[in-house]
């Protein structure tokens, strides 16, 4: 008669989150990513009524995307070079501090398009730094076993972000405008820099 083998199961694609650090980073991290969607929708918002140009919206996009196709390798690098977690709260408190100017600037009403696209721009910088270190950082927080749903949960965590950010940030933009959405952004941002 075979023997049942009585031995704890294996790593589980949510067993990561047995860990108190991957835990907090991950719920950080999916407030940051519903923050930035959030953003984009403000800053597609505002710019279709200041601009009302639609090469101008979509350059809304491509401010927010270029810059990690112009840093990927650059952020790559300083991310295996650099302690991670620096590089980590330095691109968040740079994103936050550029949030906190493009929210003061738009309750003002002081946004012209080029400035919302230099700002974008800039925001998407900070991104392009924090991805790497952030992806290169999940080893460093859960034993080799439980990497691979580690990577699974940032993906589910990132689409969760990608699914219902959007329509969140068109329930605050309906109710407090772009300038609302873009405070929100600012908030996102202190979970993951006090978790960090």
């Amino acid at each position: 008669m075979d023997q049942i083998d009585a031995s704890p199961a294996g790593p589980t694609a949510l067993s990561p989150m047995r860990y108190p650090v991957f835990r907090a980073v991950w719920c950080a991290n999916l407030l940051a990513n519903l923050g930035t969607l959030i953003q984009s929708v403000g800053a597609a918002w505002l710019m279709i009524s200041i601009a009302q140009s639609a090469h101008m919206v979509a350059l809304v996009q491509t401010s927010t995307a270029l810059p990690v196709m112009l840093l990927s390798l650059a952020a790559g690098a300083l991310a295996d070079n650099r302690d991670r977690r620096l590089v980590m709260l330095g691109a968040q408190v740079f994103m936050l501090t550029v949030s906190v100017v493009l929210a003061a600037l738009a309750w003002a009403g002081l946004i012209t398009p080029w400035l919302l696209l230099l700002l974008t721009f800039l925001i998407g910088c900070g991104s392009a730094f924090n991805a790497p270190a952030w992806q290169a950082s999940v080893g460093d927080m859960v034993p080799r076993p439980e990497l691979p749903g580690a990577v699974a949960l940032n993906s589910v965590g990132f689409n969760i972000a990608r699914s219902v950010g959007p329509a969140i940030g068109g329930a605050i933009v309906a109710a407090a405008g772009a300038a609302g959405a873009f405070a929100v952004n600012a908030a996102s941002y202190v979970a993951l820099i006090a978790v960090l």
